[in-house]
């Protein structure tokens, strides 16, 4: 079973808090980015029953500040998207957060909250913030090449503060799948819904909306970000069958079934889920620019393929957990694979032929499943070092590992390079 989406759960818990009534989240994630987004809008004053392991009550009358600082934990999406939010109130907040993420560029805040009556401190350009709203809407424009999370975050913010008559006008707007179901999500929850003029500007009309509170019952979609590990893992080592994925989601990284078709896996739809099992590869292209988050299980893929695969899109694998361009190149040549990195393209030399090596995940969750996967059918055994960065998106991922008839133990004092 895939887990539940990351992306779909913390969007669900800003809709919520959000969309001032009673919410019922089903199929809740209990990733750390999940968690950390649970903890912020309860920092916000949303109130948070479990009911049981597969639902959640979240009770909200909008934004109503509990703290003077709110933490997002190591989520990029976190950070991006609750900031313009937070900033809908009138008090002084601090907003911080963990690990990688103190590291992330944030000069978007900088630039663009003070057009929208916010004032703001960073620390040149990066955590901690310090912000003061109420956020007005006004028309903006931004510039959407480094992710497409700083768009969502307005795109909430606007909606809870009833922007009448402006617009979001946005150049080099990457990952568009992403807003999409950022826009699903607002409107499930009731939430004011921009005109969408071709992804170039997000037009909040002054008509046509009234205001209610309402309840909500909202499931949480199964993750095809966690689950491209698991399918990748299934055509090196299979087979497989992933339940949970659903078809026809607007989740980016959907298009791994795409990569695998492409790659000449052996790969099945059927009503249960999807199956998937080994068969003789070959290199593929593939453009990964609107899925970044793709590029572990894809060179992963690649690795196992007859050839030499190119991935598109390598500019946007800098600001990550870690510099994944690098951070794989380098890995992954533990493994005896080689990767050429050519401006925007990575060049993946497949043989099929990995050896088990020790390894670093670098806190990054997608660099460990990655290396896990590739591990799959190495010759001889491979450890990872600091694999429990996968707690950050997919905490039961070795245990599911496991099921492939994978052997998984824990060395915790495992130090791949003495």
């Amino acid at each position: 079973m895939a887990p539940a989406s990351k992306s779909s759960m913390q969007r669900a818990c800003a809709a919520a808090l959000l969309s001032q009534g009673t919410s019922i989240i089903r199929n809740p994630g209990h990733s750390n980015d999940d968690k950390a987004a649970l903890e912020v809008i309860k920092a916000l004053g949303a109130d948070i029953s479990i009911m049981d392991d597969e639902t959640l009550e979240i009770k909200s009358k909008g934004i109503n500040p509990e703290s003077a600082s709110v933490n997002c934990g190591e989520s990029g999406l976190g950070i991006r998207m609750f900031t313009p939010i937070i900033s809908l109130s009138d008090k002084p907040i601090t907003i911080d957060g963990d690990g990688s993420l103190l590291n992330r560029p944030m000069d978007f805040f900088d630039e663009i909250l003070p057009e929208l009556g916010v004032e703001i401190i960073s620390n040149n350009g990066k955590l901690p913030l310090k912000i003061k709203g109420p956020l007005v809407p006004a028309n903006v424009e931004i510039d959407g090449s480094l992710s497409s999370q700083f768009l969502t975050g307005l795109l909430f913010a606007y909606a809870a503060a009833d922007a009448k008559d402006v617009s979001i006008k946005v150049t080099n707007l990457k990952s568009r799948p992403y807003i999409d179901l950022t826009l699903q999500v607002m409107e499930q929850f009731g939430l004011k819904i921009p005109e969408n003029k071709n992804y170039k500007e997000f037009y909040f009309s002054s008509s046509g909306f009234k205001k209610q509170l309402k309840n909500n019952d909202y499931t949480v979609e199964g993750d095809w970000s966690s689950g491209a590990f698991l399918l990748v893992a299934g055509a090196i080592a299979g087979p497989i069958t992933v339940r949970g994925l659903d078809m026809m989601s607007t989740q980016a990284d959907r298009v791994i079934i795409e990569s695998l078709i492409k790659a000449n896996a052996s790969i099945a739809i059927e009503a249960k889920g999807i199956k998937v099992r080994p068969a003789r590869m070959r290199a593929f292209e593939f453009d990964a620019t609107d899925c970044p988050d793709l590029f572990p299980p894809l060179v992963a893929l690649a690795s196992y393929c007859n050839g030499t695969s190119t991935i598109k899109g390598v500019d946007r694998l800098t600001h990550k957990e870690s510099n994944r361009a690098i951070t794989l190149q380098k890995e992954f040549a533990r493994m005896g694979v080689i990767i050429e990195l050519k401006n925007n393209v990575m060049e993946i030399i497949g043989t099929g032929k990995l050896k088990g090596a020790g390894v670093q995940s670098h806190h990054d969750h997608r660099i460990a499943m990655a290396c896990a996967v590739a591990g799959l059918c190495a010759d001889g055994p491979t450890m990872i070092e600091g694999a429990d960065a996968v707690d950050k998106s997919y905490p039961d991922f070795f245990q599911d590992l496991k099921k492939l008839g994978t052997n998984v133990s824990l060395i915790k004092k495992f130090r791949p390079y003495e």
